[in-house]
């Protein structure tokens, strides 16, 4: 879909204007040597990088960070294509278990369970993320995700690499004042029934619908970060439900049918069938605007409170045989010239980890993005994802009361 090109709207927060006993856990290698010498031992080492490789976008941006490596450091990368990570961590389990020193993969793009399955097994190096010279610039108090991966704490174990985050979007022509948290929510589907849903669970963009609902309605969030039994999360879950009892009634199709996809839904709204969709990447609105998906008076926006976030991260396996240059690739990974590159919309357009805050004016230049139709000008706070054990529950629950 496409619309007329008018200015781009100012967003505020309120509106517009076996291995693993024979090598160490902790302990960042040659940390007494200090980075140069990591850097030189470094040089000339080949770092095999596995990494999901499902979109072109991300391997051209791999493939460039490779040539890059090679003239700064020396450094060789061979992105190694997963289809899934966790292929990557049955792999490294599998060397560990056989005693095999020189691994096959020297750094992983990881988060989530499969991080937590590698730390819990002691299948990681480290902890060494902390001591990359680029951390410094990581926003670690805006982003609190940066070290903590689904209320697993990093322990410096994994690099932060990208962010995602909830965010909102839809035409400014419809929606002049978005709705800025759930209960706001609710009020724009009573005044406009039937041109609000979200995906049906278990479909990942549902399910964190859910979450953002549960951290907006419970009594106690700090109770997200840590494992509930069902008994606890009957009664903890008591206020989402009553929420959402409340706004399926003034839901697309009175809330008895849910679109399957994030992406069907968007399709929906470029239809004019609903006022919003929803997506956890902040620069997929901007995106779809480039792609002549959506109209140029496309908007996005947060939650007041903040919205379900996460980051996805760089980790070393504990028998990687690259150690240095995979250190000095995930320390390259976090410069403002490779985040800058990988923010841009045309190239990647995946959130950075950094505080721009503390980069220079030139570097900060790399991520402007005020003058992008679509984008996202008030990012709103990261709410951690829940620990891993509510998101069975939730689901569950979902299905049962509404699922028919």
């Amino acid at each position: 879909m496409t619309g007329d090109t008018c200015m781009t709207p100012k967003l505020s927060r309120r509106g517009f204007t076996g291995l693993a006993a024979s090598l160490p856990f902790i302990g960042m290698a040659k940390a007494d040597e200090g980075w140069s010498a990591i850097e030189k031992e470094a040089s000339g080492q080949t770092v095999y990088f596995n990494a999901w490789a499902g979109s072109p976008q991300i391997n051209d941006y791999i493939f460039w960070a490779g040539l890059e490596l090679k003239a700064q450091h020396g450094i060789t990368l061979e992105h190694v294509k997963l289809s899934d990570t966790a292929e990557a961590v049955r792999r490294v389990r599998d060397e560990v278990t056989a005693g095999k020193a020189d691994g096959s993969a020297d750094l992983i793009w990881i988060n989530g369970e499969n991080f937590r399955t590698m730390k819990r097994e002691r299948l990681l190096f480290g902890p060494f993320a902390e001591d990359l010279p680029n951390f410094a610039l990581v926003d670690v108090d805006g982003k609190p995700t940066t070290r903590v991966d689904f209320a697993e704490a990093t322990e410096g174990l994994e690099s932060p690499w990208g962010m995602a985050q909830l965010t909102f979007f839809g035409d400014f022509a419809n929606v002049e004042e978005p709705p800025l948290s759930m209960m706001e929510l609710l009020e724009r589907a009573r005044v406009n029934p039937g041109t609000i849903t979200y995906p049906a669970p278990p479909d990942f963009h549902g399910t964190t619908f859910l979450k953002q609902v549960l951290a907006e309605t419970m009594t106690d969030r700090s109770m997200l970060a840590v494992s509930v039994t069902k008994e606890e999360f009957v009664e903890a879950s008591a206020p989402l439900f009553g929420f959402l009892d409340k706004l399926h009634e003034h839901l697309w199709r009175e809330g008895k049918q849910f679109p399957p996809t994030q992406a069907q839904m968007t399709q929906m709204l470029a239809d004019n069938e609903l006022l919003l969709s929803l997506t956890f990447n902040p620069n997929e609105p901007a995106n779809l605007v480039a792609n002549g998906m959506l109209p140029q008076s496309t908007i996005a926006w947060q939650h007041d409170i903040g919205t379900i976030g996460n980051t996805h991260f760089l980790a070393i396996p504990i028998n990687a045989r690259a150690k240095a240059a995979a250190q000095v690739t995930a320390n390259f990974l976090l410069s403002p010239k490779a985040q800058g590159r990988k923010a841009n919309l045309k190239i990647w357009g995946d959130p950075t980890v950094l505080d721009l805050d503390k980069l220079t004016p030139a570097d900060q230049a790399l991520f402007d993005t005020t003058s992008t139709p679509g984008a996202l000008l008030d990012p709103a706070p990261t709410i951690p994802e829940p620990h891993g054990s509510w998101v069975p529950l939730i689901e569950a629950a979902w299905l049962e009361r509404y699922g028919a």
